[in-house]
């Protein structure tokens, strides 16, 4: 540099002062780099648009003709509706007059049944087309509603239903049996605990773990203990990841405060290496083991289902391979590597995503399936990471409770489901969940190939998840044409299917022909019937035109 410009600045009193900035400003740099270029990757530019954006609401017109199809295809579209709107009405009115019912009081119902779809869409959706939430029994993957319908089950209880639900209910009634002389007892421990301990302890290979209620609850109870020992501040979340409703974990749209603690970075990228490698900051890093089936983005539910964007695909090689870097480097830098593994659980085998990708965590949760049916929460972790205070400084504590931990009903049921997981039959079952499930998909896919439907599948295990492959605005009116032939999705729509294991080659067969109807009949309907010059680009743009209200 100049030595006449270096004397300028020192005396200016500029000097230190860029020096002390530069290493900052190329952190921030290289933070920023390390985002996914999405608005998934930037939380608070995401709700800032969020909160800006007006109410759209189509009247019957434009719901009909939101992309200028001919009126040849607007006709065929309301016919469609009409008669798929009277069909589902009339077949389950019972259990939808149950479920409006309900709807008043209960918040959650409001908010599922809202955003099922893309909002301008919503208000005639729910109108004429409502769904029965409310269901009279289970029968492995079946369900019963309250008018005797019956439907194939392919929400899977938003993961706990691995095994078929008539094994929950054993786990329920055999557990609670284990317990019944202690009761519902809090603040003891039954002696099933201890079996519980050593048997989690081991399939985990850790050395020490705490009960939660909920998944939520565990993973926040394992990022707290990340903070504890490393006594920094920030953890980092990979775009697209879900890891609980909680503040920090759920930085984007549904937080009301901004997250001012939580780095979000791009899965499976280089930049992010680069950031963990240098910050000080970062107490740990999340992974949760389901954003290998779409890197970078957001769990595909139907109410953000505007185009025909949405892709998945799964290369367990390459996930594996990114996951021993992230190790490789936390370990390095003392950053504690927690697996969530909530929802993928024991579905990818006993010894959960640790032992199938080949690399072990400092500390994981589990939750959904392995209660048996009842609700919990678990972190496992080396006994480094799970020590809740400091013998030489006794006041400086991780303090962590809950009144229903440890509950015995759950236990009882827990200890009836880790029976099955040391059963060779079971575990053979798990085994080969994912040779059957890529056979399925494969099937699935060339039977839709076949027949010239723009849909396909892609799944992680028994994880499924749908695509569309030809440009439209109402993909999310497939969910309603699978409810109508008895498939049951969960309020994410055809984002997400869970498969559990009793389903078997002629279950699948059913489901296939099933799904296959639905896409006819939508396509018979005009759904995909759109002007030929539709594309997923021009799409949004029209988003666009109709939020700022320069659209018709």
């Amino acid at each position: 540099m100049n030595p006449e410009l270096l004397s300028a600045l020192a005396a200016a009193g500029l000097l230190t002062a860029a020096l002390a900035l530069a290493p900052k400003g190329w952190r921030r740099l290289q933070l920023s780099r390390a985002k996914h270029p999405s608005l998934a990757g930037h939380s608070r530019m995401a709700v800032r648009l969020a909160r800006l954006m007006p109410t759209q609401r189509f009247d019957d017109d434009r719901f009909f003709n939101a992309d200028d199809a001919c009126a040849e295809v607007v006709q065929r579209r309301r016919a469609s509706f009409e008669g798929l709107s009277q069909a589902l009405q009339q077949r389950h009115a019972r259990s939808i007059a149950a479920t409006q019912a309900l709807k008043p009081g209960l918040p959650d119902l409001q908010f599922t049944s809202g955003y099922r779809v893309p909002p301008p869409f919503s208000p005639l959706v729910q109108k004429a087309l409502p769904l029965g939430a409310v269901m009279s029994r289970s029968d492995g993957h079946w369900l019963t509603d309250l008018d005797g319908q019956r439907f194939i089950d392919l929400a899977g209880s938003y993961g706990v239903n691995l095994f078929g639900y008539a094994f929950y209910q054993r786990c329920i009634a055999e557990g609670s049996a284990r317990v019944a002389e202690l009761g519902p007892v809090l603040g003891v421990y039954h002696p099933l605990v201890e079996q519980n301990v050593q048997r989690l302890l081991a399939l985990s290979g850790m050395d020490q773990l705490s009960f939660h209620m909920s998944g939520t609850e565990a993973v926040m109870q394992a990022v707290r203990l990340a903070r504890y020992h490393t006594g920094r501040t920030h953890l980092v979340r990979f775009c697209g990841a879900y890891h609980g409703w909680w503040d920090e974990a759920q930085p984007g749209p549904g937080n009301p405060l901004p997250a001012e603690r939580t780095y979000t970075l791009r899965d499976m990228h280089a930049r992010s290496l680069q950031v963990l490698r240098t910050r000080r900051d970062i107490a740990c890093v999340l992974v949760n083991p389901l954003q290998a089936l779409h890197p970078n983005r957001p769990a595909p539910g139907d109410g953000s289902l505007v185009d025909s964007s949405r892709r998945a695909s799964y290369d367990r090689e390459a996930y594996a391979a990114w996951l021993r870097e992230l190790r490789q480097v936390c370990t390095e830098r003392g950053i504690a590597l927690i697996f969530d593994e909530v929802f993928m659980g024991f579905r990818l085998g006993i010894g959960g995503a640790q032992a199938y990708f080949g690399v072990q965590a400092d500390l994981v949760t589990y939750g959904k399936t392995l209660g048996g049916g009842l609700p919990v929460g678990v972190v496992c972790g080396k006994a480094a990471w799970m020590k809740r205070y400091r013998e030489e400084r006794p006041a400086d504590i991780c303090f962590a409770r809950g009144t229903f931990n440890t509950h015995p009903y759950v236990m009882g049921a827990m200890s009836v489901f880790l029976d099955a997981l040391e059963e060779p039959a079971w575990q053979q079952t798990l085994t080969e969940q994912d040779t059957i499930q890529d056979r399925r998909r494969a099937q699935l896919n060339a039977a839709l190939e076949a027949a010239g439907l723009p849909v396909r599948v892609a799944n992680m295990s028994s994880v499924w998840t749908l695509y569309y492959l030809q440009p439209s605005r109402y993909n999310w009116m497939l969910q309603y044409f699978m409810r109508a032939q008895g498939l049951a999705l969960s309020w994410v729509g055809t984002g997400r299917m869970i498969f559990s294991t009793d389903f078997s080659d002629a279950d699948f067969d059913e489901v296939q022909r099933r799904l296959l109807a639905a896409a006819q009949a939508m396509r018979d309907g005009g759904w995909w019937a759109g002007p030929a010059e539709l594309t997923n680009q021009s799409i949004k743009r029209r988003l666009l035109l109709e939020t700022l209200g320069w659209a018709r």
